[in-house]
């Protein structure tokens, strides 16, 4: 390919985006992702000799190095452009390796957004390869890689094969049982509250008791609360104090990355993972009239700084479009919490100029709700505060004390254009308007309402609170949310209901078993520590075989103990409380067989006693009585034998009659089930996601999730990765005889393929 630099990204996406600003003084193209990986079938770390990884080339991408090497031909110079993250710092390192030349000289790039000017001024400042911010990422795949390989294999052994452990996954599924236990445990206390309705200037308004005797009023139980209504009916209630305060509130900063994923799960319902695809896709470019063009800088940030210039381009339009009031004086920046790696900038549009409106047409409705989020909320952090005009009203009624509240907005500010959700909520619950009121009145009572109320427990979390939760305690990183939040779904450990997690019954074994044999690894401290131990890694603060070492000495015991002594859920099993109720001499224990789990008798095989188990709502766990199977009048596909309905481990199937000769069986609830594929539906108008599903007879399936309004549906497996070719949202995965595994393009027209070698 001659002697023309080369630069190299890690999407084909952002080729096109980059080709057309560079020109053709450089050659462009790219990695597909990453290239090297530790192998799938073996643990790939040298513990003896200082934890040294062993990478190798992914299978598959054997294809993609080859063409690197050829298009590289005889360049002297290769810009290393993948994304400006600690994973793509792994990617840079590691073509550098594959290409290395005498002679060749690697300039790493970094491109936090992808516009004509900021490409141009990358190239121009590249880096050396950052080796901290590489041993960083090495530590993590080193860590998460001797967690994995090494607990999970014990969990096949004592629990089942398919099962894993992760350093973040396991403390994610930890906090989901934690609050599920404190939901179970908790007792509800019963406490009333009362309210005047009460009229002035013929305008009726509620009050609230607040306080008795100048304390805090506290009202136990319903007796108490008709003492109080009794006392009440003779008082004269009297306005005593009138309090009006103007609240200045201000802007929330502009995202970062956790905070788009709380956003967008909150306010248009994406989940973490679609929320992430989507940013990518506005970050790597799109065609805006023939050009493609990033719409926003890089989104995988725990930064909320932003560039002077982009806060006084905010400021501008501002002005333009509202005027010199909704304007500051100068740019507001924000703080960021300690500890932040401040790399990037928060996420926000390259150009406040490039309105959702004029960027309507191109977009797809996914992407337009996301970039009008961003939008938004990058251009309200840099516009004036809001005023708030809060009125309280004070009424005394002897020795009890009423009060009464009500905003208006005096001045919008920010809110013009932008609001959270909690400050949506702040606006509703303040929207009360009183009527005129002057101090020493007397009001005229209509009537007093006592209301019964119960404590609630803590909620379940929502993907948004869970995503809250972990950055909160420096869980993992932001941009790995999504995995894990899908991971822990995959394996089953739990179960999302209403937009809520549950943990699901092996989840509670398994979680368990771990926190009693690794209590270190789920403990959400030491979790955070290490997080924190990887930070100073990338700032040259701590050395990686250090780290490692510390690391892995106790956990190198912990894993021979759980070997040795972690409880076997296939012969021993977990004890319960409950006596059996057939040899009344021994108690049940929860094991795990073909089905799933069950309580079966410890005298066995003396007692073969055995049946399925329920928790109830305070997490005992309560057998249930075993149920003959039902004959159908269904016909088995393979013998022609009746079929009966059993129940298993996921609910009830259908089986043959004449096992164990036949073992025809076929899931009753299957067909139900779906699973997110992380792909958005392409058909246009429609804001669905592509699930996995089955048809009646159990074939696999991908179709839309707003099915019956939407009927889009396809056989071959979508993977979230736009087609390199012809910029299609998703290829497919196929598998032929001739051709074995690989990724196509959903559009008949285009040609794309690319092999992939199976696992």
């Amino acid at each position: 390919m001659g002697d023309k630099p080369l630069v190299i990204v890690e999407s084909p996406t952002k080729v096109k985006t980059i080709k057309k600003y560079l020109g053709n003084e450089y050659n462009v193209t790219s990695t597909m992702g990453h290239i090297k990986d530790l192998p799938q079938k073996e643990i790939g770390i040298d513990i003896e000799n200082g934890f040294a990884p062993k990478y190798i080339a992914i299978p598959g991408k054997q294809k993609v190095i080859s063409e690197l090497k050829k298009i590289a031909g005889k360049a002297e110079d290769i810009f290393l452009a993948p994304d400006p993250d600690r994973e793509g710092e792994a990617i840079a390192w590691h073509t550098s390796e594959v290409l290395k030349k005498k002679g060749r000289k690697f300039h790493r790039v970094l491109f936090h957004e992808l516009t004509k000017n900021a490409i141009l001024e990358s190239i121009k400042s590249s880096e050396d390869l950052n080796t901290h911010k590489y041993e960083a990422q090495q530590a993590r795949r080193i860590l998460d890689r001797l967690v994995g390989y090494q607990i999970s294999p014990i969990l096949w052994k004592k629990v089942k094969r398919g099962l894993s452990a992760g350093r973040v996954q396991s403390v994610a599924v930890r906090i989901i049982v934690d609050r599920e236990r404190a939901i179970q445990a908790f007792e509800p206390e019963e406490y009333w509250t009362i309210a005047a309705i009460l009229i002035a200037d013929d305008t009726k308004f509620q009050a609230k008791l607040n306080r008795i005797s100048g304390k805090k009023a506290h009202i136990p139980n319903g007796e108490t609360a008709q003492g109080i209504v009794n006392d009440l009916e003779n008082e004269s209630f009297i306005i005593s104090q009138i309090k009006r305060k103007t609240i200045k509130r201000n802007p929330l900063p502009p995202f970062i990355t956790s905070t788009l994923q709380q956003e967008a799960i909150r306010k248009l319902r994406f989940s973490a993972k679609k929320t992430m695809v989507i940013a990518q896709q506005l970050y790597e470019g799109i065609e805006i009239g023939g050009e493609p063009l990033g719409l926003i800088t890089y989104m995988r940030t725990d930064s909320t700084r932003i560039a002077n210039e982009a806060a006084v381009e905010a400021s501008q339009w501002i002005q333009q479009q509202f005027g010199q009031d909704y304007t500051i004086p100068k740019p507001r920046f924000f703080k960021n919490k300690k500890k932040v790696q401040d790399a990037h900038e928060a996420i926000r549009p390259t150009s406040v100029f490039k309105t959702p409106d004029d960027v309507k047409p191109f977009l797809s409705q996914d992407q337009l709700s996301l970039y009008n989020l961003i939008w938004k909320r990058f251009v309200a952090s840099q516009m004036a505060q809001a005023l708030i005009d809060n009125l309280t009203i004070i009424i005394d009624a002897g020795k009890y004390q009423f009060s009464a509240g009500g905003s208006t907005v005096k001045f919008k500010g920010f809110m013009a254009v932008y609001m959270s959700v909690e400050e949506e909520a702040k606006k509703q619950e303040q929207a009360t308007v009183l009527p005129p009121m002057t101090e020493d009145t007397q009001l005229t009572k209509e009537k007093i309402e006592p209301t019964q109320h119960f404590t609630q427990p803590p909620p379940r979390f929502s993907e948004a609170s869970l995503v809250k939760e972990l950055e909160e305690n420096g869980i993992g990183r932001p941009s790995t949310y999504a995995a894990i939040i899908s991971t822990i779904q995959e394996k089953k450990y739990v179960l999302k209901e209403k937009r809520n997690f549950r943990p699901t019954e092996i989840g509670y074994v398994v979680n368990d078993l771990l926190m009693t044999s690794f209590p270190d690894i789920l403990d959400v401290t030491f979790t955070a520590n290490m997080e924190n131990n990887l930070d100073e890694i990338e700032t040259a603060q701590k050395d990686l075989i250090h780290v490692l070492s510390n690391f892995y000495k106790p956990f190198e015991k912990s894993l021979k103990t759980a070997g040795d002594e972690m409880l076997s859920m296939k012969r021993t099993g977990m004890p319960t409380d409950i006596k059996c109720p057939e040899c009344k001499q021994h108690h049940l224990y929860i094991k795990n067989g073909k089905n799933g789990l069950f309580l079966a008798c410890a005298g066995y095989p003396e007692c073969t006693f055995s049946c399925n188990y329920e928790r109830d709502e305070k997490g005992m766990i309560k057998a249930i009585k075993n149920e003959p199977p039902k004959m159908t009048d269904q016909k088995c596909e393979k013998c022609g034998s009746p079929l009966l309905i059993k129940t298993g481990r996921y609910g009830q199937f259908l089986a043959c009659s004449a096992y164990p000769d036949c073992k025809f069986t076929r899931s009753l609830t299957e067909p139900q089930k779906a699973v997110s594929t992380g792909v958005s539906c392409p058909q246009e108008g429609c804001s669905g996601e592509i699930m996995e599903k089955k048809t009646r007879r159990g074939k696999t399936f991908y179709g839309c999730n707003q099915y019956p309004n939407c009927d889009y549906a396809l056989w071959n497996k979508p993977v979230d990765k736009p087609c390199p070719e012809c910029n299609a949202p998703f290829v497919v995965e196929k598998t032929t005889r001739k051709k074995g595994t690989f990724l196509t393009c959903i559009e008949k027209t285009c040609k794309f393929e690319l092999s992939l070698e199976k696992n």
